[in-house]
């Protein structure tokens, strides 16, 4: 078991996760990188992680599942023993008109953009509690502040998962547990050709500084949150967005 912190990131293997994972590594934290699939990209990080100086677990698994979120925590403890942070990132986000959504549609968005959060916390609180100091990052997206033609799901999910981070942040801010959520904008992917990614989508035109962030921005957030010096800031949703509004 290792004496220093350990935090747990779902989706990590590329853009945002990944940048979460090494800015986290870089200011001292185990990390747990967790991904569903792509079980190559997850052990990339996790080199890039321990050239940090510090260690790192590979758990892959589906957390639109409930038995898999559990073994994923279960493989963390075992692990490490204390999982202080935990970082909500991995997200479906399908485009399909509301009239042709299946039920398994909704399920399936439930089941990872909101259960997945559920269940990772009810594994991991209970250890965050009996040490006094944990915190949980969810993130939300701008589906949780605006609804979005087409991704009825999805807004639906990010509105629950922002519903659940203030009960929670509520809920545990006397036992050394703050509980917040982070809203990105538009966000270059790592693998985003300069230029593509804004003709493709058009994003930049609704963004006041006139560019897509990166996930190292977006990382930075997480890291003052995980940090001393966020531990005042619980029950909140912030935007990296650029400005954008809509």
């Amino acid at each position: 078991m290792s004496t220093r912190r350990t935090a747990l990131i779902t989706g990590a293997g590329r853009n945002i996760g990944r940048a979460v994972a090494l800015g986290l590594a870089q200011d001292g934290f185990n990390i747990v990188v967790n991904g569903s699939s792509d079980r190559d990209a997850a052990e990339r990080v996790a080199a890039e992680v321990r050239a940090h100086g510090v260690d790192a677990l590979v758990v892959m698994g589906d957390v639109g599942s409930e038995a898999e979120c559990a073994r994923i925590a279960a493989e963390a403890l075992a692990r490490f023993g204390t999982v202080e942070v935990l970082v909500n990132n991995a997200a479906l986000r399908p485009a399909k008109p509301f009239l042709d959504s299946t039920a398994e549609d909704w399920r399936r968005v439930m089941a990872v953009d909101l259960e997945a959060a559920i269940w990772l916390s009810r594994a991991l609180l209970p250890g965050m509690v009996a040490q006094g100091w944990g915190r949980i990052v969810n993130f939300t997206g701008m589906n949780a502040i605006h609804g979005y033609a087409g991704r009825a799901p999805v807004s639906v999910a990010k509105h629950g998962l922002w519903g659940l981070t203030k009960a929670l942040a509520k809920e545990f801010a006397t036992k050394g547990v703050t509980v917040n959520a982070i809203s990105p904008g538009p966000i270059a992917a790592d693998d985003d050709v300069p230029g593509v990614e804004n003709a493709r989508t058009g994003y930049v035109a609704k963004v006041p500084m006139a560019r897509m962030g990166t996930p190292a921005e977006v990382a930075a957030v997480v890291r003052m949150l995980v940090s001393e010096g966020g531990a005042y800031v619980t029950g909140q949703m912030l935007a990296v967005n650029g400005g954008a509004q809509t």
